[in-house]
């Protein structure tokens, strides 16, 4: 099981980027993926997830509005799509899996992070 995040980078406020999460060793089908981030100094924040069918996505009220979570099976990856950026969403973000259906946590299977940070 193996997971790999990708698509940060520094961006103003009120800006956007679009985040990846490739799958690999299993099958997106069959299971949630979670993204979380962590901020220096903070503790871990779950963000988005999104269930196997793609039918179920929760966010966090940080992120609601402005974030959104999908899936393209046939590419085996997770998107986080971000817009109206603040400065504090500026973490480290990653995504991960338990191998379940559903959005649990907590999650086992986490994968390399990538940055994503918010300045003028």
């Amino acid at each position: 099981v193996q997971l790999q995040a990708s698509g940060g980078g520094l961006v103003q406020p009120g800006g956007s980027l679009r985040l990846s999460c490739a799958a690999s060793g299993f099958t997106l089908d069959y299971y949630a993926i979670g993204w979380f981030r962590q901020a220096p100094g903070k503790e871990r924040e779950g963000v988005a997830c999104i269930s196997s069918s793609g039918g179920i996505t929760v966010y966090a009220d940080s992120v609601k509005g402005r974030f959104t979570i999908s899936k393209d099976n046939g590419k085996n990856t997770v998107y986080l799509q971000m817009n109206s950026l603040k400065s504090a969403d500026t973490a480290v973000y990653h995504c991960a899996t338990d191998l379940k259906s559903r959005c649990i946590t907590p999650m086992r299977y986490w994968g390399k992070g990538t940055q994503v940070t918010v300045s003028s």
